[in-house]
């Protein structure tokens, strides 16, 4: 378990939190859009305001596109600790941390492979990344 915060849980995102503590990785879709996956979860789509959305498990590998280095101390988090967006492979761009990789920028390259993990937080998962052990996402 880790003092780390926990995030508050709604409605309109109980399955992406259920999906998480049972290791997946679910996106809302968009029916009208081609099923076009987005995030944050929410009961409407971002490009039309359609309602009439879905949702798919994403296959958890993407790419790291942009980080910080934060060398500030935060609750639950001993720095430096990396901040990262995480373009996946289906097009949706994620804030997470990333995990078991130094918070360094000779080990952290631009579009290099990720692939998701959960970190428990008590009850919850929280799903976060770390470098890719398969080959390229």
């Amino acid at each position: 378990m880790t003092d780390r915060p926990l995030p508050t849980i709604y409605a309109e995102t109980r399955f992406y939190w259920d999906g998480a503590k049972k290791g997946k990785l679910l996106l809302n879709a968009c029916k009208p859009c081609g099923d076009k996956a987005y995030f944050p979860p929410r009961p409407f789509c971002p490009t039309c305001g359609s309602r009439d959305v879905g949702v798919i498990e994403a296959s958890g590998k993407g790419r790291l596109y942009s980080y910080i280095i934060n060398h500030l101390p935060a609750p639950g988090y001993e720095p430096p600790f990396t901040v990262a967006v995480v373009m996946l492979d289906e097009g949706v761009k994620m804030v997470a941390n990333i995990l078991d990789c130094p918070a360094d920028p000779e080990a952290l390259e631009l579009d290099m492979p990720l692939e998701v993990t959960f970190e428990q937080r008590g009850d919850i998962a929280v799903p976060q990344f770390k470098p890719a052990t398969g080959g390229a996402a």
